[in-house]
């Protein structure tokens, strides 16, 4: 294209993660919404069929959690050591990222009237808007694995006790922290509270995806260099100032 220069962006290892997340995420909601509140039925009027409506929502549920938890390791991994692009060294807070992350808010807020920045790279602002969602999606899978394990109120499992006692080793803390982020005033392990946080940070991660997808939508129109087109082909386009 004239006037414009080919920048690599995503590789198609990131693509295909961002893709799983993206369907794993909507199975994920649907599911869960199910199993907090059954809202729908078997289409099969069939009471034997039906009991297992839930059943089934719940083995989605879990698949998906396995899922993001494999790619959460994948992407933890590339944040620190991916050999394309370190996305943390836009976290650090040097000088240059500091005012590139304004520049960038600014950017937005202005609706493109001031574009101090190169846009031809993975910015501070978007960087870190990112990890927040990592955040969140760490958030949702250890308290899920809590709720998880707190159903096996026996301490066994069919691949035996060693399971609940690991994760009741790595996910325990977050009934104390549940119960202080909704300000629960109960004694002793109240799990409602980790189900209640494991709820929200549900509905902040939908926010943080309609936010996203919005402003892909809006730079792709703003700056015309075909952001949208990252997760499909994973290169835009930047205008080519020589």
């Amino acid at each position: 294209m004239k006037g414009y220069k080919n920048v690599k962006r995503m590789t198609s290892a990131m693509r295909l993660i961002h893709w799983v997340n993206a369907i794993s995420m909507i199975v994920a909601i649907i599911t869960g919404l199910y199993i907090a509140a059954p809202y729908y039925q078997s289409f099969i009027a069939d009471p034997a069929v039906d009991k297992y409506v839930m059943a089934w929502n719940r083995w989605g549920h879990f698949i998906v959690a396995i899922i993001f938890d494999v790619t959460s390791i994948i992407v933890a991994y590339l944040f620190f050591f991916s050999r394309f692009e370190k996305p943390i060294m836009k976290l650090i807070p040097t000088p240059t990222n500091i005012k590139e992350f304004f520049e960038v808010l600014i950017n937005l807020i202005t609706l493109n009237r001031r574009k101090n920045f190169d846009s031809s790279h993975s910015d501070s602002f978007n960087t870190v808007y990112f990890t927040i969602f990592h955040l969140l999606l760490a958030w949702m899978l250890f308290t899920g694995l809590q709720l998880y394990v707190h159903g096996l109120g026996s301490g066994l499992s069919s691949i035996g006790s060693w399971w609940p006692s690991m994760l009741h080793l790595v996910t325990d803390w977050t009934l104390p922290v549940s119960s202080w982020l909704v300000g629960s005033t109960a004694t002793g392990v109240n799990i409602m509270d980790v189900r209640i946080t494991h709820h929200y940070a549900m509905w902040f991660i939908i926010v943080w995806v309609v936010f996203h997808i919005y402003y892909q939508i809006w730079r792709t129109i703003f700056w015309q260099e075909g952001d949208i087109s990252i997760v499909f082909g994973g290169n835009k386009f930047v205008k080519d100032d020589k």
